[in-house]
């Protein structure tokens, strides 16, 4: 191991890069896929829902399949997938295979992050296990501030399949990266049986957490999937404008990402969470209104960055938690499951989107996904309240996890 940041950890962290590229890059191709391939934009909206199954159904089945494939192995097999799904997006020549390639790169995503923390934390001393875990994740954050502004771009001078042949080139560098960084000799860490994730589906205190998630993210992903629309045809943005304005949206993102965190640190995640879906359905509302004036709606946006994806840390700390709480001896598979719960979230709120735009029209998607946020908010304050019942202090476990 190298002095500072291993070097198998920079090679997570560039696979996390391209996974959450292609995961949200194509909320900015949604318009120019739909015109290209003659499909409606809920048909288009659906690439983002289907992705999102195959990560939900991916992240558990197959972590569990693939308990006796040595981690390097699985590692290098699933940047392989990945690679292979987006070239499939590329080459592919209309909407049918196009879905195949969502859904093959869906399925890869799932299990990379499960098997990821286990490698991220093996190359680190144990005392640095969450630092190595965030470390990857931020991947996923810079995906967000470059590689989805810069791949929308790729996407709408050189055509949509030039994005996911770009998407493909990082996966093949990610690829290398872990055959040439990442260690032989890992230690096996087993992950998942499936005994354990019934284990863990079957506390009602915990699904009301994962309920938590699915609704947060429903509600952001019933409108965010359809934002490039949203700006082209209703705020009269050009193609060109929506890639700068997906890049406020991502270095938002990066900031409201730590600022989420710091807030569940100093009030502890249900009072943290409580605040950001407050103003994450308020942000939502007032998009409905202000999508209609160019200045306004990029505010809006820029807003809707800082609070959109500010829950997360929150969300990871408390499943955690509670985890601790109802199933020590599987926390892992807890917090795997709330990934899979996001996910859910995002397919099922893409899938309503499309219903909304096709049956009432586009500018609806902003109001009733505020509506949803509205429901994880109640949920949010029930779980505060059986804590109450239970003699949880919230503000405890904040103190607690700012002293860490």
């Amino acid at each position: 191991m190298s002095r500072g940041i291993p070097l198998a950890l920079w090679a997570l962290t560039l696979g996390a890069f391209a996974i959450g590229t292609t995961e949200f890059v194509i909320v900015g191709l949604i318009p120019t896929i739909a015109a290209d391939l003659q499909v409606s934009l809920p048909s288009a909206g659906l690439l983002v829902s289907l992705y999102a199954l195959g990560v939900a159904i991916g992240a558990p089945a197959l972590t569990a399949l693939t308990g006796r494939v040595p981690r390097k192995t699985l590692l290098v097999a699933l940047m392989a997938l990945f690679t292979v799904g987006n070239l499939i997006a590329w080459m592919a020549p209309g909407y049918g295979p196009l879905i195949v390639a969502r859904v093959l790169t869906g399925l890869a995503h799932g299990v990379f992050f499960s098997i990821g923390s286990i490698i991220a934390t093996s190359v680190v001393p144990k005392e640095k296990a969450a630092s190595a875990i965030a470390i990857m994740f931020t991947g996923l954050t810079v995906a967000l501030v470059i590689g989805v502004p810069l791949g929308t771009f790729i996407g709408q001078h050189l055509g949509w399949r030039a994005t996911f042949l770009a998407v493909a080139a990082l996966g093949v560098i990610a690829l290398l990266g872990s055959l040439l960084l990442v260690p032989n000799n890992l230690p096996r860490s087993a992950p998942a049986t499936f005994g354990q994730q019934f284990a863990v589906l079957a506390q009602p205190r915990l699904l009301l957490v994962y309920a938590m998630t699915a609704l947060g993210y429903g509600g952001t992903f019933l409108s965010f999937t359809y934002l490039a629309s949203i700006l082209q045809e209703v705020s009269g943005f050009s193609a060109n404008a929506v890639s700068l304005v997906l890049l406020v949206y991502g270095v938002s993102v990066a900031i409201g990402n730590l600022w989420g965190g710091r807030l569940a640190d100093r009030l502890g995640p249900i009072p943290a969470l409580k605040r950001i879906f407050a103003l994450l359905a308020l942000v939502l509302l007032v998009l409905t209104f202000t999508a209609y004036n160019p200045v306004l709606v990029l505010l809006t946006v820029l807003a809707m960055g800082a609070v959109a994806f500010g829950n997360v840390p929150g969300l990871q700390v408390y499943v955690v938690k509670q985890a601790q709480r109802f199933v020590p001896q599987a926390t892992d598979v807890a917090s795997g499951l709330n990934i899979a719960a996001f996910n859910i979230g995002i397919a099922i709120g893409a899938s309503l989107g499309g219903l909304v735009v096709d049956h009432v029209g586009l500018m609806h998607t902003p109001w009733l996904g505020a509506l949803v946020v509205v429901g994880a908010y109640g949920l949010t304050a029930l779980s505060g309240r059986l804590d109450r019942r239970d003699g949880i202090d919230a503000r405890a476990d904040g103190i607690a996890a700012a002293a860490h």
